[in-house]
């Protein structure tokens, strides 16, 4: 079974103005059963996904289970430019226990349907990518069919290798897939940052076969922001509900070193915050997640601190 683990305060540190300047300032510690639905603020969850099982099974460099504490302790230090209104609360984090990935994906999946029911943003730090399958898995039982969904996923890799021997963190879109196959209801996935060099012939067939919309990495650079702009207006008005998740790994090493499978030739972060200031004004982002922090082989918290950032650009749009 998962263990769920309470956040240590400590972890979150900075600066102290006594003034409320600083995220480390106002960020509260609580569990589900103590929040009340307030509709008269915004209430950002922070819920960290502890489990880096599904790449050790996709022979990648375990180490991202310790992602989560790393981003906090970064986060903590940024300046608080939230309204007054706004609530940031850490709910703590998803432990995988004795190697059992699937349980903590229903896990993760039970808290974030909760989550959503209350009326709360969630922001999961992982932790390898097959959080996405439990992350999904909370979205649609939280909609129960009421709306489309929408995965706009920042990755180098697909994440659709077939999932016949086992599942790992290249296989939730896969699953997904399989999934809404089905149900009868359509598989809405657009890649943003995909590499011909991190992926081989036959997830390029797969993604092809899926219907899935992708971008190229040599593609998905400012150069052809207008291309770009118009794949994710074309993909956001034909879906109801957005769930975006951002792969460390798909950045260049240069940004995040500290990923389960760096390179040198991924996107940078420009390209994605312009994304950004297309996605949110939709109105339609209703949680997203950021997966393969893997502090064990970062450089001076670079990745660790790319992340934050991402997270605190994203609070401050939406709260």
């Amino acid at each position: 079974m998962p263990i769920y683990n309470p956040t240590n305060p400590e972890i979150w540190t900075g600066r102290k103005s006594g003034k409320n300047l600083y995220l480390h300032e106002i960020v509260k510690y609580t569990d589900l059963d103590s929040i009340v639905p307030d509709a008269t603020s915004k209430t950002i969850a922070i819920l960290g996904y502890a489990c880096d099982e599904g790449v050790r099974r996709n022979q990648g460099r375990i180490g991202a289970v310790e992602g989560p504490d790393a981003i906090r302790s970064q986060l903590g230090k940024m300046p608080n430019h939230l309204n007054l209104n706004t609530k940031l609360f850490d709910m703590g984090s998803i432990q995988c226990a004795e190697g059992d990935m699937e349980e903590t994906q229903n896990a993760l999946s039970e808290k974030l349907a909760q989550l959503l029911k209350k009326s709360l943003f969630p922001m999961v730090l992982g932790g390898g990518h097959d959080m996405a399958y439990g992350h999904f898995q909370g979205i649609k039982k939280f909609l129960n069919g009421s709306r489309s969904i929408g995965i706009i996923n920042f990755d180098a890799h697909f994440d659709l290798r077939n999932n016949a021997n086992a599942n790992n963190s290249g296989t939730p879109f896969y699953q997904i897939a399989q999934e809404c196959k089905a149900n009868g209801a359509g598989f809405n996935y657009l890649c943003l940052g995909i590499r011909k060099d991190a992926n081989d012939k036959v997830l390029f067939q797969t993604a092809n076969k899926l219907d899935v919309s992708y971008l190229e990495n040599e593609r998905f650079h400012l150069r052809y922001w207008k291309a770009v702009k118009q794949e994710l207006h074309t993909f956001i008005a034909k879906v109801d509900a957005l769930y975006m998740t951002i792969d460390l790994d798909g950045f260049s090493s240069a940004y995040a070193p500290g990923v389960s499978a760096s390179s040198p030739m991924g996107f940078s972060p420009d390209i994605v915050l312009e994304c950004l200031k297309v996605i949110l004004p939709s109105q339609k982002l209703i949680s997203m997640d950021i997966a393969e922090m893997n502090p064990k082989y970062d450089i001076d918290n670079r990745t660790a601190k790319l992340a934050a950032s991402l997270i605190h650009y994203i609070t401050q749009q939406i709260g």
